[in-house]
């Protein structure tokens, strides 16, 4: 087996790498509030690629039983019904971050991490 070939054979797993580190380096670098919680949600759609990525079976059909055919490979739904409570997950995350930004926006005026902390201990000196 070539490299490309093992490349291609497993492209899907690669990808959801790809977009975990994708968002896990927007987390890390940015201080902007909002870029990363694109990030966060970003690193859940890798995760997501990924168990789909895991799930499916080479040549597997849906597991969907028709009556007169013989069929016994079968992709495994699991994965595919984790991913639906996994959605809900990272979109209530999303939703309660942008909320926490809206509020710390209200309160400091920016969304920069770094300009927040320099106000918070610029409060903090003056007690």
């Amino acid at each position: 087996m070539s490299f490309l070939q093992a490349i291609l054979d497993n492209i899907n797993y690669i990808g959801g790498v790809a977009l975990f580190l994708i968002g896990l380096h927007t987390v890390v670098t940015h201080s902007n509030l909002i870029k990363r919680i694109m990030g966060v949600n970003i690193m859940g759609s890798g995760v997501f690629l990924f168990f789909i990525a895991i799930g499916n079976v080479k040549d597997g059909e849906p597991p969907i039983i028709r009556i007169g055919e013989d069929v016994f490979i079968y992709i495994n739904p699991l994965p595919s019904v984790l991913i639906l409570t996994g959605i809900v997950v990272v979109v209530s995350i999303t939703v309660y971050s942008l909320a926490l930004a809206i509020r710390i926006y209200q309160t400091y005026g920016t969304i920069d991490q770094k300009e927040i902390s320099r106000i918070i201990s610029e409060e903090s000196d003056e007690y």
